[in-house]
């Protein structure tokens, strides 16, 4: 069977993405077994859903191993992958940030030679060594790197912000924007022109309840 595969984040993002398709029109049953398998076929409506870690959604999508999938934007600057970006799902927000120390707010362009620890290296050295064209040392950590400025690992970190609370209980504040960030959905390149008469009315479905819900949507279709 031709299937049109969908990768998902695992977590959150999946069940926000797969309540959404529901809407849309589109039988998830597959998708929502308990079960510790990955792949979930639908074989009555030709879906088949891979459930994958978010960071890995992007590079399924690129090399065509899923057809969409629906990842967190921090996920795609990050990866930087070659992929079509089609619409802005509006669930998941949040920020990605550089935070640091209190006293640092209004300060950050006069500290030369920074360090930034970060998990998203990509982003934090795009933000500082392109966007605002300053030299900075990125130190990569995998977990908990609010507590990097609290310890002198770093001056400031770049990571996402929900809600502050994580920040405010370490004694961190916001320092400046880097992006805003949302669920997307994205395509591959060759899927977007072989199975286009399944994944384009799959975008119209899915655009069509978030204009009924009044979500801003966003394509980026080249």
């Amino acid at each position: 069977m031709n299937f049109l595969t969908i990768a998902l984040a695992k977590g959150r993002l999946a069940d926000q993405a797969i309540e959404l398709l529901e809407l849309a029109g589109y039988n998830c049953a597959a998708a929502k077994t308990e079960t510790r398998r990955l792949i979930l076929e639908d074989q009555a409506n030709g879906l088949r859903f891979i459930m994958a870690k978010p960071a890995d959604v992007p590079t399924y999508v690129e090399y065509g191993a899923a057809d969409v999938g629906v990842v967190g934007k921090d996920t795609l600057l990050e990866e930087g992958r070659s992929l079509y970006e089609v619409l802005n799902l509006g669930f998941g927000g949040c920020r990605i940030c550089v935070c640091g120390r209190p006293e640092l707010m209004g300060r950050l362009d006069s500290i030369p030679n920074k360090r930034v620890a970060t998990k998203y290296p990509r982003i934090a050295r795009e933000y500082f060594e392109i966007k605002k064209r300053e030299s900075v040392e990125i130190i990569k950590l995998n977990g908990s790197v609010e507590l990097a400025p609290l310890i002198g690992l770093a001056e400031v970190i770049v990571d996402i912000v929900e809600s502050g609370r994580t920040l405010r209980e370490n004694g961190l504040v916001v320092l400046e924007t880097i992006a805003e960030i949302s669920a997307r959905m994205v395509v591959n390149r060759v899927s977007m022109k072989m199975k286009s008469q399944r994944i384009n009315p799959l975008i119209q479905a899915v655009r069509q309840q978030l204009e009924n819900k009044g979500t801003r949507t966003k394509e980026v279709i080249e």
